[in-house]
């Protein structure tokens, strides 16, 4: 997974249409979910497509996410959350600014607020779980 520097980069060079490409090329490069691990507990709550995250606490205290998206877009919204966290330990997950490092995308004025409704949502299960894992 590329870094998010490295994304922004590319990202802040574009325009319209193709920061929507970016984007979709983003969330096809996603490590694949599998099926079985697409269930309600999975789910996250208040995203208009259906967005599945699912940690994977590495032997090292890291995490890392399995994540997968029914809409190209918003599966790309998730990869753009995913490279901010990907295999951090999980104590830096919990009290990292997830928002903050995703502010520079500008998100809300690229996208309607129909396709970026669910990003706190996202960011709160990520955090929780990092939370859960790194109190042990």
């Amino acid at each position: 997974m590329r870094s998010l520097t490295d994304i922004h980069d590319e990202y802040d060079f574009l325009d319209g249409d193709d920061r929507y490409r970016l984007l979709i090329e983003l969330g096809r490069e996603l490590e694949s979910m599998p099926d079985a691990l697409k269930t309600d507990a999975t789910l996250v709550r208040g995203c208009s497509a259906s967005v599945w995250v699912y940690p994977v606490p590495q032997a090292d205290g890291c995490l890392h996410f399995l994540a997968d998206s029914n809409a190209a877009i918003t599966k790309g919204i998730v990869a753009l959350v995913l490279a901010a966290v990907q295999d951090r330990p999980a104590s830096e997950v919990a009290a990292m600014n997830v928002a903050a490092a995703l502010a520079p995308f500008e998100l809300t004025r690229q996208l309607s607020s129909n396709r970026t409704q669910g990003v706190p949502n996202m960011i709160a299960l990520v955090q929780d779980t990092a939370r859960r894992i790194a109190a042990g």
